[in-house]
């Protein structure tokens, strides 16, 4: 029965590590990727529909983000879209695709992307631990029911503790690699 907890634990902190990427994906450090623009929706066909769903996006230099809708009349509503997104970034057109160029990053928005990521990992670390948390609290239940003995309960709090530890380390490697990233110049 503990399995079951512990399987769940570790794919919910799992889980949680990858939301972390994938945030840690969205800041803008400099150079381009296709995912700077996740999360950006425009306004096509009635609806708000991520970008990435409406046109290829590629990087043909580290510096530029090329944007190609697949269809020619939603250059206007993407082209907005990027504009209007908190990224700071400029995007022209040419009629055919959008040019997206990225600026180099001031030695203050550096530091200032530093905190983001740093708040991102602390939130991915209390993730963590409140799925521990969770974990633990289903082996006291099932201790209490009579399905788990002391020795049980206590070697699955172990296994859990374990698990996290390898998270929260792992949260931390992801940091300091995003860290190294963004301060790069």
């Amino acid at each position: 029965m503990s399995d079951v907890v512990f399987q769940e634990a570790q794919q919910r902190m799992s889980s949680a590590v990858e939301a972390l990427r994938r945030e840690f994906g969205k800041l803008r450090v400099g150079k381009a990727t296709p995912s700077l623009l996740d999360g950006i929706v425009a306004e096509a066909y009635g609806s708000a529909t991520p970008i990435n769903q409406l046109a290829t996006i590629g990087t043909p230099e580290p510096r530029l983000l090329v944007v190609q809708p697949w269809d020619k009349n939603l250059i206007g509503p993407i082209e907005k879209a990027i504009r209007a997104s908190d990224l700071g970034l400029n995007p022209a057109n040419d009629g055919q695709v959008i040019r997206v160029p990225i600026p180099a990053l001031t030695e203050e928005r550096r530091k200032e992307l530093v905190k983001v990521a740093k708040n991102y990992a602390e939130e991915g670390r209390v993730s963590v631990r409140n799925i521990r948390r969770d974990a633990n609290d289903s082996l006291k239940k099932q201790r209490k029911s009579g399905d788990l003995t002391e020795d049980e309960e206590k070697r699955a709090h172990d296994k859990i503790q374990e698990l996290t530890d390898k998270f929260v380390k792992e949260i931390d490697e992801n940091l300091i690699g995003k860290e190294k990233e963004i301060l790069e110049i």
